[in-house]
């Protein structure tokens, strides 16, 4: 079973803890890693850019001259895409989808993956408990700096009840939270360390522990 040191806030070990395999102590594999990481970044896109074709453009109703006896080349609408004002052809679309489709099991065997790494980069922060006697940002900041990787920039996982906390870490450069619950493969990889307390390992194991 893996293994990870047990940290109090001031920095000192409090012993170890153990992980579950199922999540902590599972092969890495890059090519599943990417995988997950490129649909849930194109999963999260805003799709922003729209251009209206001659069907969306406003006006053009009217035929702008007689089909025959002018002389000019025939035309239907002013707003053909190619006069000026028209439509425009083959431009980006509001419509246009960019999800991908990565299957459960997949993204399951990603998230233990980089859980994985974490652990065997010592990167995977245990501390006892984010218990603090007021909401304030320098409690965190001095616990961060006790931590390993203090320099270096580290998610937050707050399990339910670390209000205080999630109040308190929010104006820390370099240090951002997350919510047990809504851990994901992005923001895992994202940063370069993970903290979190016994409880916050204790809810991603019953959340994601198969």
């Amino acid at each position: 079973m893996a293994e990870v040191i047990l940290y109090n806030q001031d920095g000192t070990s409090a012993g170890n803890i153990s992980l579950v395999d199922s999540l902590f102590a599972v092969k890495p594999k890059k090519s599943v890693i990417h995988a997950v990481i490129v649909a849930q970044d194109a999963n999260s896109r805003q799709v922003l850019a729209h251009t209206k074709d001659r069907s969306e453009v406003r006006g053009g109703g009217k035929k702008p001259w007689r089909q025959k006896g002018t002389g000019r080349a025939r035309h239907g609408s002013s707003r053909s895409p190619i006069w000026s004002g028209g439509g425009v052809t083959f431009g980006p679309i509001k419509d246009r989808v960019f999800a991908l489709k990565v299957n459960k099991g997949t993204k399951r065997l990603a998230f233990a993956m980089v859980l994985t790494d974490k652990v065997q980069d010592k990167a995977l922060i245990a501390v006892k408990d984010f218990a603090l006697a007021a909401a304030k940002t320098k409690l965190v900041a001095a616990m961060r700096q006790a931590l390993p990787g203090a320099t270096q920039s580290a998610l937050l996982v707050l399990a339910p009840g670390e209000e205080m906390m999630a109040r308190a870490a929010k104006n820390i450069e370099g240090t951002d939270i997350i919510r047990a619950g809504s851990l994901n493969v992005r923001d895992i990889a994202k940063y370069r360390f993970l903290i979190a307390s016994q409880a916050g390992l204790a809810a991603i194991t019953e959340t994601f522990a198969s």
